[in-house]
């Protein structure tokens, strides 16, 4: 209606690459993750790849102040590497674990041992029901001879309809993660068509980077 305030979400959404054992100075990039999300302040922050539960909680204590709700998704073997942390109250949540991810014997991928997932987050913020989705769908290591197109593909579908089949009672539905796709593959053509989502970064005119 006419006169109503805006209301205007600072989302942050990032790959940390914070792989035990395997990520070069995975702890300093954590740290200073840290300090930026506290400097910045935004409204919801969406991570990947935070592999490492002391990570998350390293994180949690240091953001309590500024983001004190939040939650990891455990999946998989070594977990799904997902986390969220938001100025807002988490009322539920829900994680669903692909059923195709990758292949076991492929150990320098690693893939299957995650569990890819996609994490969901229900929060009420003035009166509006938003349904946030984290993801991180299966890497593409080579483009030109991408052997987990299909993997892929078969998430993006599991990801469409578990969009569609939680999303009923929801007034906003947003969806932040590592996609692993171009804003044309078929894998985001097919979300977009089956769940009606828009890609912000297609509909963006212009970014600033500070």
């Amino acid at each position: 209606m006419e006169g109503e305030p805006t209301l205007r979400l600072r989302i942050f959404d990032l790959n940390c690459w914070a792989i035990r054992y395997l990520s070069r100075q995975r702890q300093e990039r954590i740290r200073l993750i840290g300090d930026k999300l506290r400097q910045e302040g935004f409204d919801l922050v969406l991570l990947q790849e935070v592999w490492s539960e002391q990570d998350y909680s390293d994180l949690k204590a240091k953001l309590a102040s500024c983001y004190p709700f939040s939650h990891y998704f455990r999946s998989g073997v070594i977990g799904s590497g997902l986390c969220v942390f938001s100025r807002f109250p988490i009322l539920d949540t829900l994680l669903y674990q692909y059923s195709l991810n990758g292949y076991p014997y492929m150990l320098q991928h690693g893939d299957w041992f995650c569990g890819k997932s996609v994490g969901l987050i229900i929060m009420k913020i003035s009166g509006i029901i938003f349904n946030i989705y984290v993801t991180h769908l299966h890497a593409e290591y080579c483009r030109d001879k991408d052997a987990y197109l299909p993997h892929r593909l078969v998430q993006a579908w599991e990801l469409a309809q578990f969009i569609r089949h939680t999303s009923k009672a929801a007034d906003v539905v947003l969806l932040g993660g590592d996609l692993n796709m171009h804003p044309e593959d078929v894998g985001i053509r097919l979300l977009r068509g089956w769940t009606g989502l828009r890609d912000a970064f297609a509909e963006a005119t212009h970014f600033e980077v500070s």
